[in-house]
């Protein structure tokens, strides 16, 4: 088999040695519980607050000043969302979760929102959903029409993960914001990959998490507002001001501001080369394959995300035939990979059936080599023509 090519940084990235060095020195000289009150835990404590600060101010927050925001820590964007949602709604005495609440949920969001979403509809909330056009951009004219004066949340996604797609969330929170409705926006895909600045996007809260951008796995946050009062999801413990306790990892916290602080000093650099790659590949794919189609491609989108449709061939079949030749791909969010369903998001933009059931994502990170997606092109083109030779002999 010929040496695989890992195209599906989406989901997750590998971890940079740097930040694998910086999580060794906490382990090694070690970093103990911070919310202890001895020298250790103070000295842990320290630690953990320097790298929570320096995150925060990376990410556009602002922890020190006179209207702080806060960040909290959690174990990844799904917590980190469901934490946001969850937190966001006012709870009525004796009612369930969202009884009685409006919320306006993005048709392009994860499944971390949308399953939590369909879950509180249950419960008692109202729903209603803000679509998208073709090239997968949310309607912003459409958010007005949709706000009432029982709506307690919108969200909306900062880039779409499946189609790289940027949103105009400043824009959408500007509209929630005139009607006193917080937003609450996913940067999973964006954060470490373009500056993002919380405080100019105007959301209430703002979701990411290390792992998509060479940290640790198991690590995520949730930036506030400041202002937005955010209700507790889980109880037994004063960390991070009673809003997810729990003893907070040092070295997982260590490892995401290394992270981030690798990227942000090689900022322009990466963006500059992931872009490359991605229309490289976006070329040489649409050159040599005659009716794949580039999602997306009319919209601003992430540099490292391309998701394509191989028209005339099943996605799954493809999917598994690509990964018998050593490139790694996806067929949609990693978190819904295990269905066979066509993407909600492609619903949602209203693209034809041949395209929906024929498209995979490919995603790149700041390890990929120009040299790895000029040969997964190739292996690509060389099975989708063997699949569509067989398919119309």
């Amino acid at each position: 088999m010929p040496a695989p090519i890992y195209l599906d940084h989406n989901a997750t990235t590998p971890v940079l040695p740097e930040v694998v060095e910086a999580m060794r020195a906490c382990w090694t000289d070690p970093q103990f519980n911070p919310a202890s009150q001895h020298s250790f835990g103070r000295r842990a404590r320290r630690t953990l607050e320097d790298a929570r600060e320096r995150i925060a101010d990376l990410v556009g927050a602002n922890l020190t000043a006179r209207d702080a925001d806060r960040l909290v820590f959690t174990s990844g964007g799904t917590e980190s969302n469901n934490l946001a949602i969850q937190g966001l709604l006012p709870l009525p005495k004796g009612a369930g979760r969202g009884e009685g609440a409006h919320l306006i949920i993005s048709t392009l969001e994860h499944p971390s929102i949308t399953a939590l979403a369909n879950h509180l509809e249950k419960s008692g909330a109202t729903i209603d959903h803000l679509a998208a056009t073709p090239d997968g951009t949310l309607h912003t004219t459409d958010l007005p029409q949709l706000l009432r004066p029982s709506t307690r949340l919108v969200c909306a996604m900062l880039g779409q993960n499946e189609t790289g797609v940027l949103q105009p969330v400043a824009e959408l929170a500007a509209i929630a914001n005139a009607h006193h409705v917080p937003l609450h926006t996913d940067a999973a895909q964006v954060v470490g990959k373009l500056p993002v600045n919380f405080r100019a996007l105007g959301a209430a809260t703002m979701s990411f998490t290390a792992h998509k951008f060479h940290g640790p796995l198991g690590i995520g946050a949730l930036v506030i507002r400041h202002g937005t009062d955010l209700a507790p999801q889980l109880f037994g413990g004063f960390q991070q001001a009673g809003l997810r306790p729990g003893t907070e990892s040092v070295a997982l916290a260590v490892g995401m501001l290394r992270a981030l602080e690798l990227w942000h000093a090689e900022r322009d650099a990466r963006i500059s080369r992931l872009t490359q790659m991605r229309d490289d590949f976006e070329r040489t794919i649409l050159a040599g394959y005659s009716t794949s189609i580039v999602i997306g491609a009319a919209a601003p989108r992430l540099p490292h995300t391309s998701n394509i449709a191989f028209v005339g061939l099943d996605r799954q079949s493809l999917f598994l035939a690509l990964d018998q030749v050593g490139v790694a791909c996806s067929t949609g969010s990693a978190c819904a990979s295990g269905s066979s369903e066509p993407s909600p998001a492609f619903r949602a933009m209203s693209l034809p059936e041949h395209v929906v059931n024929s498209a995979l994502r490919f995603s790149f990170a700041a390890t990929t080599t120009p040299a790895e997606v000029s040969e997964a092109a190739r292996r690509i083109l060389s099975v989708c023509n063997q699949l569509r030779r067989q398919k119309d002999p």
